[in-house]
């Protein structure tokens, strides 16, 4: 899996963040942060999970 996001759309919702903290972050201002492109096979559902919860849908999964 390989994980992309795109900040410039974000709304800081923060359901990545709380799913996946290992791999998604939040800067100061609450925009989300990619701390793990390609995360461990465990943390693959909740990355899937985070992507589709997202309101703007700005997280993209390469299998």
């Amino acid at each position: 899996m390989r994980v992309s996001i795109d900040p410039d759309r974000c709304v800081s919702a923060g359901q990545c963040v709380m799913l996946a903290p290992a791999v998604f972050d939040q800067d100061e201002d609450g925009i989300v942060t990619l701390l793990d492109e390609e995360p461990p096979a465990e943390l693959h559902a909740v990355v899937r999970q985070s992507a589709s919860l997202c309101p703007v849908r700005l997280i993209q999964i390469a299998e």
